[in-house]
């Protein structure tokens, strides 16, 4: 579970509620000021609509539920360790330097990633290495594209929450114009009306932006590591020196996390 997201998200609807329900002049709370804020058709003009336009975006009525599914992924705690990554292929890297490439094979078996196991069982195939980088290349480019079209969804729901409040806001004033004969309902009725602004506000800034950036973040860190995934194995294949691969490959890391790195299966000195 991804405690930042689930934090984040939660507080922010309380603050959201605390600010409907707070009475700054008495100082006191009054939680019946919450009905003020819900409207059936206002919910029904921003949220379907807004559902409804990015549906017409999507290439089909199952690629859009799929894509709205990938909410659940900003709640999962997702494994990114860069210094793991690059200490398993440092020991691949050793293997290799003691036993040869074919040794690999065997220990392909143990690597989870199914992005690296490919890469190496590449390299005991005897693969042309501009081959394996353009194989693996080929992949990352793949992945990342996918994971664009989920962040695409959402900057795209994003969008449409205002633009469908804003319809639903014009909606409204339109009926209240339409009946200025009785004043004392202009009052309620241009509430309703701005409630859908509101309503198309909270779905773009609570929900779609959030998720679109942290499924871009998710994005990134994984495509790095992928990326240290294809120099290192290359790196391996090329015959390189253990250690001149751990200080490439730490290039990849932040300063600080670079300054603390320590291999456990460190690279070998030449001899």
């Amino acid at each position: 579970m991804d405690l930042a997201t689930l934090i984040g998200l939660v507080a922010a609807f309380l603050l959201m509620i605390f600010g409907m329900v707070f009475d700054a002049t008495a100082m006191s709370v009054n939680f019946a000021a919450v009905k003020a804020f819900i409207d059936v058709p206002s919910l029904l003009i921003t949220f379907g609509g807004a559902f409804m336009a990015t549906m017409a975006m999507s290439e089909s009525p199952g690629e859009f539920v799929k894509s709205l599914k990938t909410f659940t992924l900003n709640l999962k705690k997702v494994p990114s360790n860069e210094e793991e990554t690059i200490k398993s292929i440092i020991n691949l890297s050793n293997i290799a330097r003691k036993e040869g490439l074919l040794a690999l094979e065997e220990a392909a078996g143990s690597i989870e990633d199914e992005f690296m196991k490919k890469g190496v069982l590449l390299i005991v195939d005897g693969t042309d290495p501009e081959l394996v980088r353009s194989i693996m290349e080929t992949e990352l480019a793949c992945i990342e594209t996918r994971h664009k079209g989920n962040v695409g969804f959402w900057e795209n729901l994003g969008s449409m929450g205002p633009a469908w409040g804003m319809i639903g806001t014009l909606i409204g004033l339109i009926n209240m114009l339409g009946n200025l004969e009785d004043v004392s309902t202009v009052g309620p009725s241009m509430a309703v009306a701005l409630v859908t602004t509101f309503y198309g506000s909270v779905l773009a800034n609570w929900i779609c932006a959030p998720t679109a950036a942290k499924l871009k973040a998710t994005n990134d860190r994984e495509i790095q590591m992928k990326e240290v995934m294809v120099e290192g194995l290359l790196s391996i294949q090329a015959g390189e020196n253990p250690r001149v691969i751990e200080e490439k490959l730490k290039s990849f890391l932040a300063p600080e996390a670079r300054a603390s790195f320590s291999s456990e299966e460190g690279g070998e000195e030449n001899g």
